[in-house]
């Protein structure tokens, strides 16, 4: 490591021994030498964070939704955190007034939305595991989920009540109540009583226990506060269990890094709810919120609302997954070379000269003024003008628009990482730091972290420099997989968990996610592919918008699926005097012999070995997505199902690549 680092070592390596077998040092954040935080006073469990924050913010204004006048949606609407806390004891008391209470499961099913936060503090409150359902997972995720976890009641939105009763009746062996987020039909009703279920709307749950006070049960940091399934790229859901330690300990290190850096969350700040709450990623987000007593507005659950909603809202605190930011950079790309010659080189000026000043190591505030309020500020103004951290994280952020975004947005880019196992946050780059561009920045404070080599993959956690698989150690480690001890055992080893991540040390103390450890096959001539790696090179080809790389052991060379940058192929048509629509262009052989041109064109630009070169592709206009179940709600791949659906068209691939060889052998 080089001398100026962000990271110390706190124990040496004990290569070859029975420990510790092949791993490297373990390293911990300067900001805090430390595994355990200081305790907060009275601060000790998920319940603890709201309460007090109720208790400092009560009249500030906690969550809110756009209001819809004759049809056409307003300002939003507010709710105070007291108001809220008086709804949560309504909710909490009618679950207890049912017979519900500590450990018992709690599903929630539905997007985001102020009555999703009451019921699940309404769990915490009274000691139940709270159980979220993606809101974008079909009935037989959801029936497993209900099924596996044994969720006894549950929270549905009104629109997912027709998807969550295609779930009967197997789960109703376990469900007995439902209550809905706004009415219920006399159908609906009928419809679950047959199966021995109570169902409720939200007014008639509320009355339930409107007459009666429960006390609240006494709950420790050790406790388990949620049981959130990952969506999974491979098999089942896995049920991660959660400790509000778990969760208290990642807040303290986000503001311990945070206040580090001259920044910090405050009741000041406004936070845009639309990423899963069912996911650990955007639930630590919230928690965070809460605990400053910021105010969460919520998204009307449609993508192509998104800009008009954070532009009514005004966040200052705007979380991404990449695909989000992807198409805000291709976006502003799109409008800049459509603006006319005089505004393309203003722009181009202005980007150059803050970029060159950014380069010098000048904060962003001070990079550019003068661009930043008669260049930038259009850009800024179309993420609502008070943005001033934007995180991305659940996947990588390509270096170039991670790069592109931190000159042109006028706020902070920090990209993250960590899984569900790890409380959603491990790594956290740094606001300023020119030099972490392209990677997750160093260990958030109180977390440990090591490499373990990989010596079939070529990576040695003790080389230069050091590369393996990203091993954490700390309070922010999940409790183990619900009734899977055989999944922990796989993934925990002496208190490290193995995240199947690959990463590779900065000399800064930062880590780079260079590739994945299952995501490896061995081609026919015996030659290894760590196809993330190829993926996260490709996808930065102007063609490409997302690419899926395809190879098995029985044959010699790669394909791909792409989906194609529409941009960059209607010029290509353009060029070739192909007249007819995307589709069609997309299925054009001249297309896909450009596109194939330009990849290896990046191919040989980036020294990739011949076997990585891709040697067919399909087009596929339509991108991956949850609706056809290749996408995580997350937005990984999921790679056993992009294989089901384009197996006939991998297929032919292989079969013209094959017959092609034969007739030039």
């Amino acid at each position: 490591m080089a001398e100026k680092t962000l990271i110390v070592e706190v124990e040496k390596a004990k290569e070859g021994t029975e420990e510790r077998p092949s791993m490297g040092p373990v390293y911990r954040s300067v900001f805090c030498n430390d595994p355990t935080p200081p305790p907060i006073q009275g601060l000790h469990t998920c319940w603890d964070i709201f309460r007090m924050s109720v208790e400092k913010y009560p009249t500030k204004a906690m969550l809110g939704v756009r209001e819809i006048v004759d049809g056409k949606p307003g300002k939003y609407k507010w709710q105070t955190y007291q108001e809220v806390y008086d709804m949560v004891v309504k909710v909490g008391n009618s679950i207890r007034a049912c017979g519900y209470g500590e450990g018992v499961k709690c599903g929630i099913y539905g997007a985001n939305s102020p009555k999703w936060i009451m019921s699940m503090q309404a769990c915490n409150a009274h000691g139940l595991f709270c159980v979220p359902l993606y809101d974008t997972l079909g009935s037989g995720a959801v029936e497993f989920i209900i099924s596996h976890a044994e969720v006894s009641i549950a929270f549905v939105e009104e629109k997912k009540i027709p998807e969550l009763l295609k779930t009967f009746p197997n789960a109703a062996n376990y469900v007995k109540t439902l209550v809905s987020f706004g009415d219920v039909t006399p159908e609906q009703r009928q419809q679950v009583e047959q199966f021995g279920l109570t169902m409720y709307s939200w007014e008639d749950f509320l009355k339930v226990g409107h007459d009666q006070t429960f006390d609240l049960p006494e709950k420790k940091k050790s406790d388990v506060c949620t049981i959130m399934y990952t969506s999974g790229t491979t098999g089942d859901p896995k049920g991660v269990l959660i400790t509000n330690e778990s969760i208290i300990t990642l807040l303290a290190g986000i503001d311990k890094v945070l206040m580090s850096c001259n920044e910090k969350l405050s009741e000041k700040d406004v936070y845009l709810s639309y990423l899963p709450l069912a996911h650990i990623f955007d639930r630590v987000i919230e928690e965070a919120m809460i605990m400053h007593g910021a105010s969460i507005g919520f998204w009307r659950g449609d993508v192509k609302l998104l800009l008009e909603d954070i532009g009514e809202l005004k966040p200052t605190i705007f979380v991404a997954v990449p695909r989000v930011l992807d198409r805000v950079y291709n976006g502003l790309n799109q409008k800049i070379s459509t603006g006319g010659f005089m505004k393309q080189t203003v722009f181009n000026f202005a980007y150059s000269y803050k970029l060159h000043s950014l380069g010098k190591g000048r904060n962003h505030e001070e990079a550019s003024p003068l661009f930043d309020k008669i260049v930038f500020n259009k850009v800024k103004q179309g993420l609502g003008g008070r943005v001033r951290i934007i995180l991305s994280g659940a996947a990588p952020l390509s270096k170039h628009v991670e790069g592109y975004l931190r000159v042109v947005t006028c706020a902070h880019i920090l990209q993250g990482y960590g899984l569900t196992e790890t409380c959603a946050g491990t790594f956290v780059s740094l606001p300023n730091e020119k030099d972490m561009l392209g990677t997750v920045g160093p260990p958030v404070p109180y977390v440990d972290v090591c490499l373990e080599s990989i010596p079939e993959m070529g990576y040695d956690a003790l080389g230069d420099p050091p590369r393996g698989e990203i091993c954490v150690r700390g309070s922010t480690v999940f409790k183990g997989y619900y009734k899977r001890e055989d999944l922990t055992k796989e993934v925990m080893t002496n208190g490290w968990f193995h995240t199947g991540d690959i990463g590779e040390w900065q000399p800064n103390g930062a880590m780079k996610i260079i590739d994945r450890k299952k995501n490896i096959f061995k081609l026919s001539q015996g030659e290894y592919v760590a196809v993330e790696h190829l993926e996260n090179i490709y996808v930065q080809a102007s063609v490409v918008d997302s690419i899926w790389i395809y190879g098995n052991s029985f044959e010699s060379y790669l394909v791909a699926i792409v989906n194609p940058n529409k941009q960059a192929i209607e010029k290509c048509a353009e060029e070739n005097h192909i007249t007819a629509d995307f589709d069609s262009v997309c299925e054009d052989s001249r297309t896909k012999t450009y596109v194939i041109g330009e990849l290896v064109k990046l191919a040989k630009e980036k020294k990739l070995k011949g076997f990585e070169f891709i040697k067919a592709v399909h087009l596929d206009p339509v991108p991956f997505d949850m609706e056809r179940g290749l996408m995580t709600p997350t937005f990984k791949k999921k790679r056993p199902e992009l294989l089901k659906y384009y197996q006939n068209t991998i297929d032919d691939m292989y079969k013209t690549l094959n017959e092609s060889n034969k007739s030039n052998a």
